[in-house]
């Protein structure tokens, strides 16, 4: 006797549409970037505006171009866990950077 295995493929494709509207999301964010950096914005605002932009396009990547949106439980938990290891990381790099006194030394 032989045993059959019912495997049924759960693939997620979407149409070309899809990818180029996710395009010219990135585009425009691109554009908004690019824009927000010739504002005269205080240090701080500008780093929250380049922040914000940048974590958006991220998601907007690991959404659709690496398919977590259709991938299991265990797939958004690793992605989710990526972005909290992230914001550690920044939050140490930001309490490193004003924790510093930035005096002038003598000799340079």
């Amino acid at each position: 006797m032989m045993a059959t295995h019912h495997h049924e493929e759960h693939t997620h494709a979407q149409p070309v549409s899809f990818y180029a509207k996710t395009l010219w999301v990135l585009m425009a964010l691109l554009v908004v970037t690019v824009w927000a950096g010739f504002l005269k914005l205080p240090d701080w605002l500008g780093i929250t505006v380049a922040l914000t932009i940048a974590v958006t396009k991220a998601t907007i990547v690991i959404m659709n171009f690496m398919h977590v949106r259709f991938s299991s439980k265990l797939a958004w938990l690793f992605a989710g866990a990526g972005f909290f290891w992230l914001i550690i990381m920044f939050a140490f790099a930001f309490a490193d950077y004003a924790s510093r006194h930035w005096e002038p030394v003598q000799g340079w």
